[in-house]
């Protein structure tokens, strides 16, 4: 089936968390313009609402909804922590990367109370210190997670961290920005009552919009909460079911590319079909960074299939910023590392690429070590 997929539009390839490489089919549906409160519009609204929650396995008959919110996945991930955690509230977060980090920004912007469960870079948050911590502080009342922690591609246990959520009575947010759509997720077995995606990750879309999956209840539960008008979550969930429409503007063109995006999604056979590409990317990839003698950031058992760092090469001639050029000049493009106190890179096994785009960057990471003058295999790492 995947030999028959749309392929992309002549530009670079991004080897990224996103935003992502993405079809030609879904580019040419951003050549269209669309009235945002034409009805044929709000329509297209409306299925791409339930399109969400039928991947996600729940349904408004479940008591779950839908959200869009304009802007990028920061957007929705703020949106939902400053909506769904109460006035004199307080959130816990453990943050083990740079998007933990962004959720204890968020929330003391907005001025909410919170406490912050610091971990090593590569370390998963677990189970038993979310338990102690809502044992020792009563006054805890949300729990946010980051499922894929990009920074380093490491993916926290949500379906064993919600029990003890629930078990607490808190309310659980979890951010599956880099997830959701390619690794699967049991809402029921998490216990999962609110979750944050972008169009622009798994699901191939284009950046424009986030979008919040959420309880009904927890929405109901909400109003008044917001710390931002815009960022109201209940407010543009009364206007989408009162209205059809956005409070505001909308992003027309990335909701035109994204209907393209869930056909394609479809197409491929869903969560399961867009998983198996993308394990197949990740897997040439570690075997052919192995072969060239990089060394992975994480120990394989914590690793993701989203995206993954690597060690710099300890040689004297190797520089990131030629290495990346070389790269970027054979029209490849990957990631930059985020790690406080390691030197890595980070190259991504999502969007619209296939084991061969991945084959095709082994190659010219091969040439551009090579025109570094950099020997291969490389020599083990001993800062570590």
């Amino acid at each position: 089936m995947n030999g028959n997929l749309p392929s992309s539009a002549r530009d670079k390839t991004l080897f990224t968390p996103g935003p992502l490489t993405t079809s030609l089919s879904v580019k040419q549906e951003m050549l269209r313009d669309a009235g945002s409160w034409h009805y044929e519009f709000n329509e297209q609204v409306r299925q791409i609402r339930e399109d969400l929650l039928s991947i996600a396995k729940v349904s408004k008959d479940s008591g779950f909804e839908c959200v869009l919110m304009q802007g990028s996945g920061s957007f929705g991930v703020e949106a939902a922590i400053s909506t769904v955690t109460p006035r004199g509230g307080k959130i816990l977060i453990p943050n083990n990367g740079a998007y933990g980090d962004r959720m204890v920004k968020m929330a003391r912007q907005s001025s909410i109370d919170f406490h912050e469960l610091k971990y090593a870079e590569n370390e998963k948050a677990t189970p038993e210190d979310i338990r102690k911590a809502l044992e020792d502080d009563p006054a805890i009342t949300t729990v946010a997670v980051v499922h894929c922690e990009t920074t380093t591609g490491i993916l926290n246990p949500i379906e064993d961290i919600g029990p003890v959520v629930k078990a607490a009575g808190r309310t659980y947010i979890v951010d599956a920005m880099s997830s959701f759509g390619a690794v699967p997720i049991d809402f029921e077995k998490a216990g999962i009552d609110t979750l944050i995606s972008s169009a622009n990750k798994c699901l191939e879309g284009v950046p424009g919009f986030s979008f919040v999956i959420l309880k009904r209840s927890v929405l109901e539960a909400s109003e008044g909460n917001s710390r931002s008008l815009c960022l109201d979550l209940v407010d543009q969930w009364k206007t989408f079911e009162s209205r059809g429409q956005f409070r505001y503007t909308p992003p027309t063109h990335s909701l035109l590319a994204f209907r393209k995006a869930l056909e394609e999604f479809r197409n491929e056979g869903g969560v399961e079909g867009r998983s198996q590409r993308y394990k197949s990317n990740y897997e040439t990839l570690m075997a052919g960074m192995k072969e060239l003698g990089f060394e992975a950031y994480l120990p394989i058992e914590k690793q993701a299939y989203i995206i993954n760092s690597f060690y710099f090469p300890e040689h004297e001639n190797f520089d990131f910023k030629v290495f990346y050029r070389h790269l970027a000049d054979r029209n490849l493009i990957i990631y930059p590392g985020k790690l406080t106190e390691v030197n890595c890179f980070r190259i991504g096994s999502i969007g619209r690429i296939f084991p061969a785009d991945v084959e095709a960057l082994i190659a010219a990471i091969r040439v551009a070590l090579t025109k570094m003058n950099i020997p291969l295999p490389l020599a083990p790492i001993q800062s570590k």
